[in-house]
């Protein structure tokens, strides 16, 4: 019972430092200029924190900060007035020049892959200012909205500097997560309904891949490869083969047709690596399905030919696959149980093939010294046999 109370007092000590340290970076934080705000939030992803003074006349006076960035990174925080999304934002923007000075301005964002050009927002905005020092910069401004919302849809970002013009911020893991919503009256940020929709697609499409192309082909593989060693297993081996892989097909191309659906409603985020390998891996997929209809019978002397092409791009299928699915990883970046549960797969795949891979040569190895044996016994018997016995029976 001691040891327990003794468990909690920790809990609640270690609760109460981080509680601590987050007012600290947060609601207790001190402007060096002496402003006060009343109002505060902790941005979910990219280091953030909005504080800010809302008059129920409709004037919002905010402090955006973004900590731990280096001098050659601009920052950038928005609000949408008009949909749940990057583009229709109405941009603050801010960044520190080559000789040391910080520029802030507005800046509509009209389009995806926006250069952050200057021009008037929808609404007022009046006091615009940036500071950077201690690795942070934060953009002051004073803004205004005539029908006096209280949740707005709110967007930052940074990115990188080329000289003095601001580049294309990552469009992947937090870069592509920092949007929510901000209810001023009560404080509280979150994230726009949960998962956005563009997110609960991008878990489609990777589920739905990782597990056909790159869970069910492989075992398809693995079981066309090892099970028609075992004499008992055939034809079973070739249906269970068969059933895998059109299973593994068609539950990619739902993943494919995913893919593609996401490539269009990103316009101007691209991962070319990523599209080339999946639009190729659609194609030899289907080239698979397409040839078993023209699989000539065992004994046809163009069967062999046929065998050489359903491997070598069997095998290709496979290889590009896992490729590619950690490519897809790599742009979502979900937490590293995910990774690394793949990652369980792929070993557990690449040991039962090298396992079943000795197993299957000693078997074979083994069945043609049988069979060598019985042939040379067989040969001594029948050749030879007859005439052993005759001399044997004159002496």
């Amino acid at each position: 019972m001691a040891r327990m109370l003794e468990l909690a007092l920790y809990l609640c000590l270690f609760m109460c430092l981080i509680l601590t340290c987050y007012a600290q970076t947060c609601a207790k934080y001190a402007f060096s200029s002496n402003r006060v705000f009343k109002s505060c939030t902790h941005l979910p992803v990219l280091n953030s924190f909005l504080h800010y003074n809302y008059d129920v006349s409709g004037k919002l006076e905010i402090a955006y900060r973004h900590t731990g960035i280096t001098s050659s990174r601009w920052v950038a925080w928005a609000i949408n007035p008009t949909s749940k999304a990057m583009v229709g934002s109405q941009a603050l923007v801010a960044y520190q020049l080559s000789d040391g000075s910080m520029r802030a301005y507005t800046s509509p964002i009209t389009q995806y892959q926006t250069q952050l050009q200057e021009g008037e927002l929808s609404f007022d905005v009046s006091d615009l200012s940036a500071t950077y020092a201690n690795n942070e910069i934060i953009i002051f401004a004073t803004l205004g909205f005539p029908n006096n919302d209280t949740t707005l849809n709110q967007v930052w970002q940074e990115g990188a500097m080329s000289g003095n013009t601001p580049q294309m911020h990552a469009t992947s893991g937090p870069n592509v997560q920092s949007m929510g919503t901000l209810n001023l009256l009560s404080g509280q940020a979150g994230t726009i309904g949960g998962r956005t929709s563009t997110q609960r697609k991008q878990d489609i499409h990777g589920v739905l891949n990782a597990v056909s192309w790159g869970i069910l082909m492989p075992l398809g593989a693995i079981i066309a490869r090892y099970l028609k060693v075992f004499k008992s297993a055939d034809p079973a081996w070739f249906y269970l083969h068969a059933s895998c892989q059109f299973s593994a097909y068609v539950v990619g191309v739902a993943g494919w047709s995913t893919g593609l659906k996401l490539g269009s409603e990103s316009l101007g985020i691209q991962y070319d690596a990523h599209r080339t390998i999946g639009i190729i891996l659609f194609c030899l997929g289907t080239l698979q399905v397409f040839a078993l209809l023209v699989r000539p019978k065992p004994d046809h002397k163009y069967r062999v030919y046929w065998n050489i092409y359903h491997h070598l791009v069997g095998y290709t299928v496979v290889i590009l696959t896992v490729i590619n699915i950690f490519k897809g990883l790599d742009i979502l970046e979900p937490e590293k149980t995910w990774k690394n549960a793949y990652i369980g797969v792929v070993i557990a795949l690449a040991c039962s093939g090298v396992v079943l891979e000795a197993y299957t040569w000693i078997l074979v190895l083994r069945r043609k010294r049988s069979e060598s044996a019985g042939k040379l016994s067989h040969g001594i018997n029948g050749a030879h046999g007859n005439g052993v016995n005759a001399h044997t029976a004159n002496c």
